[in-house]
């Protein structure tokens, strides 16, 4: 088998034009790289995400997730990935933004799991909540709270409002086609969508609570 044949060698190639992409550190790419080599790996035997082609993984997921990482406000220290089931974004954001505590939010246990595989492994400042959102205690908020493929978003990011810090601020990765839904949601001051690089219907919406 030739240099070109080697399935990893393709795959270091795709990460290193996403770390040339985003100027992402040498020990960035390479969080990145082990992400993706236990992401396929789990998605083998499990169903974490529908892209299962290495490098769809690389564009469709953490490219979309890295430019939501870099949209996060500086001064959040800590975030509530709801509903983080393969960790996106909230693996990558731990990655690219290490001065922010992530919790990943994640009750389905098999994928509680693999999120807590993937923070020992990669050694990321982040923890796993492995029940539902809700359950938390009262008095746990969150400088930011990020929704992506999440079901019935609307009916989440109403619940995620309550977990958000007074002046916090909500991400949310929508479509042209569900946002005005969630536009619809009032207790929070949403902001222009940004157009996710690379998808002709994805928007990044973001809000700031009062």
């Amino acid at each position: 088998m030739g240099a070109s044949d080697d399935p990893r060698v393709s795959r270091r190639l795709t990460i290193a034009e996403l770390a040339g992409q985003f100027q992402l550190s040498a020990e960035q790419a390479q969080r990145f790289e082990s992400y993706l080599d236990l992401l396929v790996r789990w998605n083998a035997r499990m169903n974490l995400t529908a892209v299962r082609a290495p490098d769809e993984i690389v564009q469709r997921h953490f490219a979309e997730c890295i430019f939501a990482a870099r949209q996060i406000p500086r001064e959040v220290k800590t975030l509530l990935d709801f509903g983080s089931g393969a960790g996106l974004p909230g693996i990558p954001i731990a990655i690219c933004r290490p001065e922010i505590r992530v919790t990943l939010a994640e009750s389905q246990g098999k994928k509680a799991a693999f999120l807590r595989e993937v923070v020992r492994t990669l050694g990321l400042q982040a923890e796993v909540w492995d029940r539902r959102v809700e359950q938390m205690p009262p008095e746990r908020s969150f400088d930011a709270v990020t929704l992506r493929a999440v079901d019935k978003m609307a009916e989440a990011c109403r619940t995620a409002l309550a977990r958000i810090a007074a002046g916090g601020c909500l991400l949310a990765f929508a479509t042209r086609a569900t946002e005005p839904e969630l536009r619809r949601i009032g207790g929070i001051a949403w902001q222009e969508g940004l157009p996710i690089p690379g998808s002709e219907q994805g928007l990044l919406l973001s809000a700031v609570r009062g």
